[in-house]
């Protein structure tokens, strides 16, 4: 039911499209703009505890993105990070690869693509206060797949996201089992320092994801914070967990962090919980595309919560 419902919604917008282009008088042809070539590099020195040194590029990403008549754009993406471990090489793997076509208040997406669920994931890692993604985020949100999206903004004071996506993850060209993703992200500005959210995600009736968001920005200060949780069918507990972030300029060129995690995975046992506090700066070397970032990392997992302890320094450069 939920894929008919999917595949009747992606006509009806065709259908739309097609009769507002017919509606506007055929301008002259437009030149296609030459295409954008992006991307980051990120070098990596991890210390732990008990393990030692190790050096790591923890990605390297190549884009190509741009616009096409009539209000298309494109973005395709490929990164070396996946499949690597101690004694695998990694390889390289397709991240993005869709088309977004946008008009003033809408905007239609298709491809594959990140689904609209966490603030934290949807942002680009290159511009978030930590080296890495709360665990929380990690675990327990929806990640990118193969679907389509609209997405409804009112300027800068709400947005709202939604899309039906294959649910089998991302590379995964087909739909084993004809179940559906659906995901949802609303987005509220009472104020233009303030910014409140809320996700959702349904995988038929086999789980579903929901969050909260708040972030504060002010003079240069940051406080934000997210809550996700997931149920999965026929499990009487559900994992949660949350994490709060806060950041501030000490120098023009320097940021300084501190954040605080939590994640309880209570369907592998309520001792599967991990607890972290992370530590660090970020200091801009370059207009924004050399950053240098160092850490300190305690965190505690298991049921006995053994701790450890860890120092990261990370080169970011992007291009």
């Amino acid at each position: 039911m939920g894929a008919r419902i999917a595949v009747l919604a992606l006509a009806v917008a065709c259908l739309l499209l097609a009769q507002r282009a017919r509606a506007e008088d055929a301008p002259a042809p437009a030149a296609i703009a030459p295409p954008r070539l992006g991307g980051y590099l990120q070098a990596r020195e991890t210390w732990q505890e008990n393990v030692g040194l190790t050096s790591t590029l923890n990605r390297v990403r190549l884009s190509v993105e741009g616009a096409l008549p009539n209000r298309f754009a494109y973005r395709v993406a490929v990164e070396l990070e996946a499949g690597g471990g101690a004694r695998t090489a990694a390889t390289a793997s397709l991240r993005d690869a869709y088309v977004r076509w946008t008009d003033a208040w809408l905007a239609l997406e298709a491809g594959q693509f990140k689904t609209p669920f966490s603030r934290d994931y949807v942002t680009s890692l290159t511009t978030l206060e930590t080296i890495d993604r709360p665990v929380v985020v990690d675990s327990l949100a929806t990640k990118r797949d193969i679907g389509v999206m609209a997405e409804a903004s009112a300027g800068n004071v709400a947005t709202l996201s939604a899309g039906v996506f294959n649910g089998e993850g991302q590379n995964i060209p087909a739909n084993r089992d004809s179940t559906v993703l659906w995901v949802g992200r609303g987005v509220v500005r009472p104020v233009s320092q303030v910014t409140l959210g809320a996700s959702g995600a349904a995988y038929g009736s086999d789980s579903t994801h929901w969050g909260f968001e708040a972030s504060v920005e002010q003079n240069g200060l940051i406080a934000r914070g997210e809550w996700i949780a997931q149920h999965r069918r026929n499990v009487p507990f559900d994992d949660e967990g949350w994490f709060v972030v806060g950041a501030g300029r000490v120098l023009p060129w320097a940021q300084a962090f501190a954040m605080q995690e939590d994640l309880v995975r209570r369907h592998l046992g309520f001792g599967a919980r991990v607890r972290a506090t992370t530590v660090g700066a970020n200091l801009d070397l370059g207009s924004g595309r050399t950053q240098l970032t160092v850490e300190y990392v305690a965190r505690r997992s298991g049921a006995t919560q053994a701790s450890r302890r860890a120092a990261l320094a990370q080169f970011q450069v992007k291009f």
